[in-house]
């Protein structure tokens, strides 16, 4: 065979190989700068969304107890780690639509975090306390951090004295992770930038820290207090300052309401030189100075606040409720903190999630097994999805958020 006949075969068989790939096996492409996780809470699955189209694409099953799930995500967007309340930690791969790994690792966990270059998951533990550090490729464990001892606790069934729950757990700049200490009161912080893991410890920084957040800039890093009025702030560009109280006397010498649900930090709205911070047990928002980390006004709201959570653009706050009054959302105007609007979406408001450039929010409503999808600019309704009990909704531009 010539020369010239040759490359015709081959040109002939190039193109009878690539008519059958694509008329019996088309490649499906998919990207995942526009996909999300939505937790249904009840059944022990997550779905897997795209905001661009708002649809639905799959349903993963078989994870446990997602009763107080949260979701992180590797760098690439592929991977999503889900952390169960019953101590399981899954890996989920969006591109396959599978359940790549799952491992117990405690008793009883309440988050996670990812590390900044990607390599380390840590979840926070309630049983047996403490930290455990993963590597994010195998699932293969890497560090325990074992939380305080506590000497005035009932002991294990095997004798040795329980643990200070772990709660608060976010990431730092530098491959770092913070978490505060429940019993014994303190804030750590690990740090997994040497092959060799340190630990800085803050101890009496207030009584029963029960969840804290971390600045977008990750500057600062902020502890709520249970047990006392107050919080508890860590400038983690200046360890030496120690931890600082900020509000100290919220909330003293007024009646406060039972506490139906306690806010999640994490929520907290930082928009421009504000924070905008759920109150515990009233009926307000709290507006906070960055530059102090002083109250400088508050917001009158319909219930009690669980999450407030800024657009995007920081120029609307959008505030949920606890229960019993959990069908409602209001939203207000950032700059004169001023009403813009109340919103129905239907009993038990769980979870609000804007895409990433704030032109939808997405709001779970669990006891109506659905998903609302709302235009942030007019403020209507878009769509509706059928959802089993959701809870969480996370989209994968957190990848790239600090302390999330």
């Amino acid at each position: 065979m010539n020369k010239n006949k040759k490359k015709i075969f081959y040109a002939l068989l190039s193109l009878l190989f690539f008519q059958g790939c694509s008329s019996t096996s088309p490649v499906k492409i998919r990207a995942t700068g526009d996909l999300g996780v939505i937790i249904e809470r009840a059944t022990g699955q997550v779905k897997i969304v795209n905001h661009t189209h708002k649809t639905q694409l799959s349903e993963i099953s078989g994870l446990g107890d997602l009763s107080h799930a949260s979701i992180v995500y590797s760098r690439d967007e592929r991977y999503a780690y889900v952390f169960g309340r019953d101590g399981g930690l899954s890996k989920i791969d969006l591109l396959t639509d599978s359940l790549v790994k799952r491992v117990m690792q405690s008793g009883n966990s309440i988050g996670g975090a990812i590390s900044q270059d990607g390599k380390l998951v840590a979840v926070s533990n309630y049983t047996p306390g403490g930290v455990k550090v993963f590597n994010s490729d195998t699932l293969e464990l890497v560090a325990t951090i074992q939380a305080t001892e506590l000497t005035n606790k009932p002991k294990n069934e095997d004798g040795t004295l329980k643990r200070s729950k772990v709660v608060g757990l976010v990431d730092a700049p530098n491959n770092k992770f913070v978490f505060s200490l429940f019993d014994s009161n303190e804030i750590w912080v690990a740090d997994f930038s040497t092959p060799k893991m340190t630990l800085t410890k803050f101890t009496d920084i207030g009584l029963n820290p029960y969840d804290a957040l971390m600045t977008p800039d990750g500057h600062y890093y902020i502890a709520g207090l249970f047990g006392e009025d107050g919080m508890a702030l860590l400038d983690l560009w200046h360890l030496e300052k120690g931890v600082k109280r900020i509000l100290d006397h919220y909330g003293k010498g007024e009646k406060k309401l039972p506490v139906y649900k306690m806010p999640h930090l994490e929520g907290w709205a930082i928009a421009g030189k504000y924070a905008f911070v759920p109150a515990v047990g009233q009926h307000k928002v709290l507006v906070i100075s960055t530059d102090t980390w002083q109250q400088v006004a508050e917001i009158p709201a319909h219930s009690q606040p669980v999450f407030v959570m800024a657009q995007p653009d920081n120029r609307q706050i959008w505030v949920n409720f606890a229960f019993p009054d959990n069908d409602t959302v209001e939203i207000f105007n950032s700059e004169t903190f001023k009403k813009v609007k109340t919103l129905k979406p239907g009993p038990a408001v769980l979870h609000m999630e804007f895409t990433p450039r704030g032109e939808h929010v997405w709001i779970s409503v669990r006891d109506s097994n659905e998903v609302q999808i709302y235009d942030t600019n007019t403020l209507e309704l878009l769509k509706t999805l059928s959802v089993k009990s959701p809870s969480g909704i996370f989209f994968t531009n957190r990848a790239h958020q600090i302390g999330l």
